[in-house]
């Protein structure tokens, strides 16, 4: 039997094996209540076994025994719904009506088996890099960035070089046995502590807002600068480091007032690498974890960087700057841990082979229980409420088991 047919009988099996749920869960609602509203609830049915039928079965070469992503499901449903309503209101031959939505499940559901087969092979690909941002922050926070540094397990660390334990900090990061790579944490939202430029705003939509106004971009880029260039000399003062690699804490070096500055920089400061957030969105998520990304803002700020990163990405390899290929911890900021931390890390494996700073990288926030003692209350506010939860030491367990 040749390989297309042998697919086709199994789409074929798994087509009558939905098709007699319909049926069945049908009939047994329409006993008590009516059918224009049993067959919506009969059809989800279907839905479902066709669901877990194709991915099981029929695309098991390419989905690997694993059920598709959730929203694959949600498409289909909708997408059946909506065309099985419409065609009659169109008074479409009988024909369209019976093959149309067979010939769009088809498609769905080999399209969902192609973004499966691609997630699978990303993960036997190159495993993305493990980040952590806020060295420097608290003892708490260092103490967890250097055991998982210690560990193997981390890949590199963001510095924050006013923050209240920052020289500590970096004395146990040289006395690592293979210290990974350092990068300047550019502070801007909290802690910069310059006083020459009382001016300058401290807050991410602030700047966004700034750099759609072109008196505000002069006005403020001088004070950007000078913040840039004290917190860059603070970094090689602290580090000893020549070369500048360079994020944002609250990612905002994206925002494009402050790339322009960077950017502008970049040749005589040597920045050579600057961090972007082109993040996918994660696979086989259940709908309490999108829930909770939409309840604390995740998702709102994963569309604002998608954006961001689009543009910046572009403008970094004009200016012969390397970053990094894909990005994960935007979506569940706040909350990589457990299933969100594992969905973000199987997605984030690139199928290619890239240099080292073009690998995805994982960003997390790791801290030690009680975390918070140490820390500059009162120069970096915006951070309190984060350190007060238990969901750093939640995403430091989380890397522990990597």
């Amino acid at each position: 039997m040749t390989p297309v047919l042998n697919r086709l009988m199994r789409y074929g099996l798994v087509g009558v094996s939905a098709a007699a749920v319909h049926i069945g869960v049908l009939l047994l609602l329409g006993q008590w209540m009516s059918l224009s509203l049993a067959n919506p609830i009969a059809f989800l049915a279907a839905s479902v076994a066709g669901y877990v039928g194709h991915a099981l079965l029929t695309f098991r070469e390419e989905t690997g025994g694993r059920q598709f992503a959730r929203r694959w499901l949600l498409l289909q449903y909708v997408v059946n719904i909506s065309v099985c309503a419409l065609l009659p209101l169109l008074q479409a031959p009988t024909l369209v009506l019976v093959f149309t939505p067979t010939l769009l499940n088809a498609l769905i559901w080999s399209r969902a088996a192609r973004f499966s087969a691609k997630a699978r092979q990303q993960q036997n690909g190159q495993p993305p890099l493990l980040h952590a941002d806020d060295l420097g922050l608290a003892e708490g926070v260092d103490a967890a960035i250097i055991d998982l540094a210690q560990s193997g397990r981390l890949q590199g660390a963001s510095l924050l070089v006013h923050g209240p334990s920052a020289a500590d900090a970096i004395e146990a990061w040289r006395d690592l046995a293979d210290p990974p790579p350092l990068t300047l944490h550019l502070c801007l939202t909290e802690g910069h502590r310059l006083a020459k430029c009382p001016d300058l705003p401290s807050g991410f939509g602030t700047l966004l807002l700034a750099s759609l106004l072109p008196w505000q971009r002069r006005r403020i880029a001088p004070q950007l600068r000078m913040v840039l260039q004290q917190q860059i000399s603070r970094y090689r003062q602290l580090t000893g480091l020549s070369q500048i690699r360079l994020d944002g804490h609250q990612h905002i070096h994206l925002v494009p007032l402050v790339l322009d500055v960077v950017l502008d920089l970049a040749p005589s400061e040597s920045i050579t690498w600057v961090r972007t957030t082109r993040e996918p969105l994660p696979e086989g998520l259940s709908l309490r974890l999108w829930w909770r990304s939409l309840q604390t803002g995740g998702l709102i700020k994963w569309l604002v960087l998608q954006l961001l990163s689009g543009l910046a990405i572009h403008r970094l390899r004009r200016a012969g700057l390397e970053t990094n290929q894909h990005f994960a911890g935007v979506l569940f900021s706040g909350w990589m841990f457990g299933t969100a931390f594992r969905r973000s890390w199987e997605t984030a494996y690139s199928s290619i082979n890239v240099d080292r700073a073009s690998q995805p990288v994982v960003l997390i926030h790791p801290a030690l229980p009680d975390a918070v003692s140490g820390m500059d209350q009162e120069a970096f506010q915006q951070s309190v409420a984060f350190f007060n939860s238990t969901n750093r030491q939640k995403e430091w367990t989380s890397a522990q088991q990597l």
